[in-house]
């Protein structure tokens, strides 16, 4: 029976280019995405990008153009990038579209029960965009980790939502995984947050913040950024406007594991208190790190996106990521890596495998298998199941160097050498099964690849590609 999938990728902050960390939420969710329609499933695939704040405000104010020109032109960079990537979402939310910003104007009155407006005085990070408690203070020393740089002293009147009315609710569905975190170990992290989370400041006054929705009811006051970009998941679905139980609660919610905090207790909050259901999974991936270091511009370490796709192409580019980055850790990329990856895998295991059966199968005549289906692997299902994208990726390799094995072991073409021609057949038709087996679950991993490689085994007469799918780089 299909069934209806939401998945979620965080959106980013328009005041920059794509970096190389933002492709992981994009290439997780699209691997998801395709596998749950190879099940027949029915999926919605959020992507969008997060518009309001100070620092874009500041951003275009230094490149000399208007604000609305500025968030316009680096969404569009995002569009182009997650296309790029081979990704297919189905709904892309700007959090400066007039639907959203009424719709999150109506969210704030409907959640008007658990708001109140009061004074502060404390600490803040404004690459965070978020106050930090004492403790958060002084375990850093005043320097936000994150941003190397030292936390401003803020005194203001705000409005604040009251995450001390959801706490137990937060904490019992946690502990209970109806809201699951994954990998497992951040669920202890987040209840341990959770525990020391105050009330959160959902506002800013518009002297201090002037570009963002404004606060129905109070013209002195803009909503604070968290407040506007976590609704996006349900206002991209048309709430609170439409019924949006076809697809809410999210299916899976990917993020990166330095927002996790956000979407574990303040988004939880928000949805309580308007009556709405937690999201099934929330996944957190790690950050892309090349030579063991965090990337950024001050070392002079940052990787391209661009520049990578332009060495190897699509394909490569998300076997690496996809493969090589562990889903529930921080990955790291390195050139060699990627030199390797290619050459080794790719290359070698990959498209040497499909050069040779093809050259074989060509050789004995082999017609190709255009009515098999592949039948579904057990194994390779329950991986996908729990998420574990890298894993599900290891096996599908472990499979394809299995098969290489395979062909040394059953030697066709010493059967066609001494005249068994009718068991060479036999031989090679199972072989390209196997290999047909795996392009089914390469699909989601590799779509472009998963096709030539049917294309190649189902036509009317099997026969190499004229250059091979990834050509050795000397």
């Amino acid at each position: 029976m299909s069934k209806n999938i939401y998945l979620t990728t965080a959106i980013p902050y328009v005041n920059g280019a794509p970096h190389i960390g933002h492709t992981l939420d994009y290439l997780l969710a699209d691997t998801y995405s395709r596998y749950q329609k190879q099940k027949g499933s029915s999926v919605r695939f959020q992507a969008g990008t997060d518009e309001h704040g100070n620092k874009i405000y500041k951003k275009a104010t230094e490149n000399g153009v208007k604000v609305e020109e500025y968030v316009a032109e680096n969404s569009q960079k995002f569009r182009d990038f997650i296309q790029r990537l081979g990704v297919e979402y189905t709904d892309f939310i700007r959090t400066t579209d007039q639907d959203h910003e009424r719709r999150v104007q109506e969210i704030w009155q409907k959640l008007a029960p658990h708001i109140y407006k009061d004074s502060y005085e404390g600490w803040y990070c404004e690459g965070c965009e978020r106050f930090v408690t004492e403790n958060e203070y002084e375990e850093n020393e005043g320097v936000c980790p994150d941003h190397q740089k030292p936390y401003e002293k803020l005194e203001e009147e705000n409005y604040y939502l009251r995450i001390a009315d959801f706490k137990d609710q937060i904490k019992a569905a946690i502990e209970k995984d109806e809201i699951k975190i994954l990998p497992e170990f951040r669920k202890k992290e987040m209840l341990k947050l959770l525990e020391d989370t105050p009330d959160v400041s959902i506002s800013r006054p518009k002297k201090q913040l002037t570009w963002g929705v404004p606060v129905p009811g109070d013209d002195t006051q803009v909503m604070y950024v968290w407040m506007d970009a976590l609704a996006n998941y349900i206002t991209v679905l048309g709430y609170p406007d439409n019924d949006i139980s076809d697809f809410w609660p999210a299916s899976v919610q990917i993020v990166g594991k330095d927002i996790l905090r956000f979407h574990s207790i303040i988004w939880p909050a928000m949805l309580l208190g308007l009556g709405l259901p937690l999201p099934k999974v929330l996944l957190s991936h790690g950050f892309v790190l090349t030579n063991g270091a965090k990337m950024s511009k001050s070392l002079g370490n940052v990787v391209e996106p661009n520049e990578v796709l332009d060495k190897y192409g699509l394909p490569a580019f998300r076997y690496y990521f996809l493969r090589h980055a562990d889903t529930f850790a921080d990955a790291d990329f390195t050139w060699e890596k990627y030199d390797a990856a290619y050459n080794n895998e790719l290359a070698n295991d990959l498209g040497n495998l499909v050069q040779r059966l093809a050259t074989l199968c060509k050789k004995s005549n082999i017609v190709g298998l255009y009515d098999y289906v592949s039948p579904d692997d057990s194994t390779y299902d329950a991986i996908m199941s729990d998420l574990y994208f890298s894993k599900a990726f290891d096996y599908v390799w472990g499979n394809i160097q299995a098969l290489n094995k395979r062909i040394d072991d059953e030697k066709p073409w010493v059967l066609v050498k001494e005249g068994k021609s009718e068991q060479a057949v036999k031989v090679l038709t199972g072989l390209v099964k196997s290999l047909l087996d795996i392009a089914t679950m390469l699909a989601p991993f590799l779509p472009d690849t998963a096709e030539k490689i049917k294309a190649i085994f189902t036509a009317e007469a099997i026969a190499p590609p004229k250059s091979p799918l990834f050509p050795k780089n000397k």
